[in-house]
Order: structure tokens, then C-alpha cells, then sequence
């Protein structure tokens, strides 16, 4: 075993602690059908949001760490449930009431609204499918109406009817007394309206493979269960996919986790094993709610990268799964400065601290180094204070500041535009000043003076330390105060950059000019 395996073997990193359970399943022997398969679910009733691409990277990092520990192939399929009934019209999306004409008929069956593909549910595939190639995510992906249609779900369906009573028996135990006087795991596709029909089944015949049931016109109907004219409903689905599948592995949000010995039982009852489960916690939007696709509330995957570059989307996705963490405007920033601390990190540690940076669960074996002379947070208070409009305004201070150009760091030069871009977009909307106190007109002035007379390099700890010495002077306790004031007052936000790096690369006479702005207006 090489020291690669050795250090993964013991790794703390939660990718290769669940790797290990997969390791452990096929200790033995390989499976059968010669890879190791992780699955992703998606359900495309809505617009693909931000949680659909978590799902599908911290999947995908869990595959490289599994392929660290193991020899055996790997798969990644991506399922979308297009075939699932219309349950409501979306809140986003346009033509909203041609869509309602189509409630209850598969996503497939729909039309889309945007005018763009042949049905609604093939949109928001196409859609998932656009922003994952733009990742570089390796994965297959399957559409269940074309799974269902084609035959690949025949097996398992008719060994369905075969087991009927056993499912019945797993799904009735979990349902209130009322449901269960309609309940069946079997959803015809009506004949003549196109619906999936929510119906109890009258007659379920294993030997001929059929099921019969009332249509919505009252006229008794008997159906094969093969070729796409049923589907099984959503939990039994779950569990006869994984055995359809083979599936190895799958994580889902926690409103699944209830769900998952059903799943399971369902899973052992057609004749295969459940796979190993990673349960994740949901993202919160601004107001601590849980974000969802028919809603469109929390942060898209496009409004993410119009301001921040796609790894530090994977950072985000990385940390802590089994928190609930809130996902909204604020948290990219931090996101891509971390990101940055952790590559240039990355380049100094050994082997066994590699597998525990999360950019290694990003980029595999192939870590980048970082370029960003300055933090992402500089550059906008930098945009902030200069009113920047373009990136090339950024680069006229950066330049001063270091030996770089956007030729030669092309990852700071992005990132001035990401800068630039949530300063007039997200911040300049919003940014509010207010007035300074008696006693922080006094400290400023005297701050703008001693700019002026500064005659000591152009370095952030120096000029950091004077700026301690002008707090001092004028008696602010705790000195935290002094800063806090200072970024009110100069940059309209409650907290900013240390202030002496915000100085020498914004330059010291431009640093007193802004006082001087600052203590002129009117308020």
C-alpha cells in the first residue's frame, strides 16, 4: 500500500471516512457488475437549484477519495425523476397558467414554458446537465421517463407485482389508516388524460405482469406494468432503483433521512442490497428558511458565479455536510479568500495534511497554486472606497502595491472583476455611512494628518501600527471601537479589512483624501 493509501486509511476528511465504508463493503470481493456506482437524485419539478450542484460535488469528492482507497472502477449517474407528476405550477417560471392546464401529467409530458425544449422536465435536465459539464463533473446521466420507457425498469417492475404484498406490507406500516385504504406502490399513467394516477389497484396479476384499476372517467383498466405505463411511487421508486441500479452509494438531505429504512426494506424485498447512505443538513436562506427550487429563494448557482469563482462554491459544499449552514450573498467573500488560504497552505504540507485541505477533495491530485496577492476582501473594500467601475481601476492600485498583472496572475485578475462586480451589484445598493462621533472626527483627522506626513514605507504593518497609535491617543476602549469606526464611517460596512494593508495599497494620500470626504459629508 502505497503512503498515498496509508495517510487515507486514517484521514479525518469526511469524503474519506465514508470511502471507507465502501472499501469495507467490498472487502472480499468486487461486485459483480464491475464498478462501484454513486447515484445522485435529482427532481426536476423546478428551476435546478444551488443544492442540486452540492449534491453532485460532495458526491463526486467522496468517488476520489474512494478511488485513492480502492482499484475498482467507479461510476457516477445522475437520475432525474422526470417522469413524476406536476404536483404545482412553480413560482418561477413563465406561462404559469398553460402550465396548470398539465397538473399531475410527467414532467416530460409538460410543455415548457421557456419555449426552449420539448417538455419542461427535458428544460430543467438541460439546464442541470449545462451547469455540471461547466464543472468538469465526470458523470452519466438517466431520465426516469426514458429509463421507464425503454425497458430498464422492466425486471424490477414485474418482480414488483411478484412482491406486491411484501412492499404493501413495508409501505402501509408507515402510513395513517386513511391513506392506506388507497394506497398503492403501482402509478398507472392514465390512458386517455396522460396523468399519473394516485388510484388503489383493483387487480394485481403476477403472472401476466399487469395491474388493473379505475381510470379518471370511471372506466376499469388493466395495464402491463412494463414500458413506461407505470411508474412506482417515490419511495418505493427510491428503493427499486437502487436495486434496478446496483447503486453503491447515495447521499440526500435530511428530510430523506426518516425515509431511509423504507427505502432500504424495499431495496432487500426486490433483491438487492441498499447502498451506503450520507445524510446531509439543508442550506438556510437569509431569514434561516430552507431553500427550494419551486420557491427560488437562497443564492443560484449562476448568481454565485457571476461573484466569485466556481472552487469556492466546491469550499462551501465541503464544510461540515452535517451542518445546516446559511446560504446567502455574504458568504462568498469568505468562501474565496479561504479557498486561496487553503491552496497556498496546501503547497507546504505533507502528504497526510493534503488529504485533510479541502482542496484536495476539489482538484484530486491536481491542487492549483494561488495567485491572489491581495484577499478578495481588500479588493472590495478597495471597489468600495474608490467607487470602482471596471477592474482596471482595482489594477491602477494593485500594481503600486505588487509585482503582478493581470498576464501574470490571471486568478487576481478575475477576481478584481468579481470585485467590482459585487460592489456595484450587491453592495452600492445597500452600502449606508454614518456620521463619526466627536471623538472619532478628532481620530480621523488626526489619521488623515499623519497619512500625509508619512514618510515610512509603503507596508501594511507599519502603517497598521500607527493606526494603533492614533486610537490610543485618543483614548478609544476597547480598541476594537477604533476600527469599527473607522470602517462605518470611511467604507459604510460594520466590519472591513485590517486597515493598514487597506492603506498601503489604496496609498496614503487616496487613505486621506477619503477622510477628508468622509468627515465633509453632510449627514
Amino acid at each position: 500500500m502505497s503512503n498515498l493509501r496509508e495517510a487515507a486509511m486514517s484521514s479525518k476528511a469526511w469524503p474519506f471516512e465514508e470511502a471507507r465504508k465502501l472499501v469495507k463493503r467490498y472487502a472480499k470481493a468486487p461486485p459483480e457488475k464491475g464498478y462501484v456506482l454513486f447515484e445522485t437524485g435529482y427532481g426536476p419539478s423546478g428551476l435546478p437549484h444551488i443544492g442540486t450542484f452540492g449534491e453532485v460535488a460532495r458526491t463526486t469528492m467522496v468517488r476520489r477519495a474512494f478511488e485513492v482507497l480502492s482499484d475498482i472502477p467507479t461510476k457516477l449517474i445522475c437520475f432525474s425523476d422526470d417522469m413524476d407528476g406536476l404536483r404545482k405550477v412553480p413560482d418561477n417560471v413563465p406561462n404559469q397558467e398553460a402550465m396548470a392546464e398539465h397538473l399531475q401529467r410527467p414532467l416530460t409530458s409538460v410543455p415548457d414554458p421557456f419555449g426552449t425544449d420539448p417538455s419542461f422536465g427535458e428544460h430543467n435536465n438541460a439546464m442541470l446537465r449545462r451547469f455540471l459539464d461547466g464543472f468538469g463533473f465526470q458523470y452519466d446521466f438517466i431520465s426516469s421517463t426514458e429509463y421507464y420507457a425503454s425497458g430498464q425498469m422492466d425486471e424490477i417492475l414485474l418482480r414488483a407485482v411478484e412482491r406486491y404484498d411484501d412492499i404493501m406490507k413495508i409501505m402501509l406500516a408507515s402510513l395513517r389508516e386513511e391513506r392506506q385504504q388507497t394506497y398503492s406502490c403501482f402509478l398507472p399513467i392514465s390512458p386517455t388524460t396522460g396523468r399519473v394516477l394516485y388510484v388503489p389497484m383493483k387487480n394485481v396479476d403476477a403472472k401476466e405482469g399487469t395491474i388493473t384499476f379505475d381510470d379518471e372517467d370511471g372506466t376499469e383498466t388493466t395495464l402491463p406494468v412494463t414500458g413506461g405505463n407505470v411508474k412506482l411511487q417515490w419511495k418505493p421508486d427510491f428503493g427499486a432503483r437502487w436495486a434496478a441500479l446496483g447503486v453503491d452509494f447515495e447521499m440526500y438531505g435530511k428530510e430523506h433521512a426518516t425515509n431511509t429504512a423504507i427505502y432500504s426494506r424495499i431495496c432487500k424485498a426486490l433483491g438487492g442490497p441498499p447502498p451506503e447512505i450520507f445524510s446531509y443538513e439543508l442550506f438556510l436562506d437569509e431569514q434561516g428558511g430552507k431553500i427550494s427550487k419551486s420557491k427560488g429563494n437562497g443564492i443560484s448557482m449562476e448568481e454565485w458565479l457571476a461573484y466569485a469563482p466556481a472552487e469556492s462554491l466546491q469550499l462551501f459544499m465541503f464544510q461540515k455536510p452535517k451542518t445546516a449552514k446559511r446560504l446567502h450573498f455574504d458568504v462568498i467573500p469568505k468562501m474565496v479568500d479561504e479557498y486561496h488560504q487553503h491552496l497556498r497552505g496546501y503547497a507546504t504540507q505533507d502528504t497526510a495534511q493534503r488529504l485533510n485541505n479541502p482542496v484536495f477533495h476539489i482538484h484530486g491530485h491536481n491542487v492549483p497554486a494561488s495567485d491572489m496577492e491581495i484577499p478578495f476582501a481588500m479588493l472590495l473594500n478597495l471597489a468600495s472606497a474608490a467607487g470602482a467601475e471596471s477592474k482596471d481601476v482595482l489594477w491602477g492600485f494593485i500594481q503600486k502595491y505588487a509585482n503582478a498583472t493581470p498576464a501574470t496572475h490571471p486568478g487576481l485578475d478575475a477576481a478584481a472583476e468579481y470585485a467590482v462586480r459585487y460592489y456595484q451589484e450587491r453592495v452600492k445598493p445597500t452600502k449606508t455611512y454614518r456620521a463619526p462621533t466627536d471623538q472619532e472626527r478628532a481620530a480621523l483627522a488626526d489619521l488623515a494628518a499623519r497619512l500625509r506626513a508619512w514618510d515610512g514605507p509603503l507596508e501594511a504593518e507599519e502603517l497598521q501600527t500607527m493606526i494603533f497609535a492614533v486610537g490610543k491617543d485618543h483614548d478609544f476602549e476597547p480598541l476594537r471601537a477604533w476600527f469599527t469606526g473607522i470602517y462605518e464611517v470611511l467604507l459604510g460596512a460594520s466590519q472591513g479589512p485590517r486597515f493598514g494593508g487597506f492603506a498601503a495599497l489604496f496609498g496614503t494620500e487616496e487613505t486621506a483624501e477619503l477622510i477628508d470626504k468622509a468627515l465633509a459629508r453632510p449627514m
